[in-house]
């Protein structure tokens, strides 16, 4: 950054606070694209920038403000071995988790509920499925909400399961919002660790209503370039195409996925803070 565009923003913070225009954003193109999201890796909350980690929070929880999400779990499936640091490219993916993408060359199925590799046990070692689930979101942090989005992909085992003692994977804490008529978007979410569980897994939780003041900026921020960017598949390929986060995992046994018609029940939480919150404004 220019020292002088330094100056101009610290005289007018707004200049900021809502996002860049459509124009801006067309023609400025990939110089504005570095990827920037949150790792779960090893248990730790990891700020990942343009794929070098920028900073580590080793506490067991982090507060979120969730902007955009994809509208369906993602697939991707690797006919090759993880191997740490390495990238691979995958044989097959979805975005949707029902068909392969177009691109795909060679799936191994026309629909991924008919594929071998999403069948229970086709995964390494037998354990959970060859062809891997996630969900694609992006997310705020509360004290800084007008700045960077981030990126977070949650495997499996933290997007599917059932409410533990007040806390929900994903799909289901999402179900629970929803079904007390609260949007995501104006929930302070606190994601945690769940400590039983032998590989990195998120809960999710309410902690609070995002402040009325904050609504417009978190409107804006889930239109932007990177929220968009953030709930998309994209994937490294060897043939020098696209070059994105998504690398296989180790082998984990996965939740079974269940569609429910109802969110989840156990909503006293939320409707408890939602009471609170009326309390506070009235």
């Amino acid at each position: 950054m220019s020292n002088e565009l330094a100056n101009i923003i610290s005289s007018d913070n707004s200049l900021v606070e809502l996002g860049l225009d459509e124009d801006t954003l067309a023609v400025a193109g990939g110089a504005t694209k570095g990827n920037k999201r949150i790792s779960i890796e090893g248990r730790v909350f990891r700020k990942i920038v343009g794929g070098k980690e920028q900073s580590v929070n080793t506490d067991n929880a982090m507060n979120v403000i969730i902007v955009k999400m994809a509208h369906e779990a993602s697939r991707t499936y690797y006919n090759q071995s993880y191997k740490k640091g390495v990238k691979l490219s995958p044989a097959c993916w979805s975005n949707d988790s029902k068909v392969p993408d177009p691109e795909v060359k060679s799936p191994p199925a026309s629909a991924c509920a008919e594929c071998p590799n999403s069948v229970k046990g086709s995964g390494q070692g037998g354990t959970g499925t060859a062809c891997r689930l996630s969900w694609r979101t992006a997310v705020v942090l509360p004290n800084d909400p007008a700045g960077d989005v981030y990126q977070l992909v949650l495997p499996a085992t933290s997007a599917f399961g059932k409410e533990e003692s007040g806390k929900w994977p994903f799909r289901p804490y999402i179900q629970m919002l929803a079904n007390n008529n609260v949007s995501a978007g104006k929930i302070i979410t606190k994601m945690q660790f769940d400590i039983n569980s032998p590989v990195p897994r998120l809960l999710f939780s309410p902690s609070s209503a995002v402040p009325p003041e904050m609504r417009d900026i978190i409107i804006n921020q889930s239109k932007t370039v990177a929220a968009e960017n953030a709930v998309k598949l994209t994937v490294y390929k060897t043939d020098g195409g696209d070059d994105d986060e998504v690398q296989p995992q180790e082998a984990v046994p996965e939740p079974t996925v269940r569609e429910t018609t109802k969110p989840a029940a156990k909503a006293e939480d939320v409707t408890e803070i939602v009471k609170k919150w009326s309390k506070k404004n009235a």
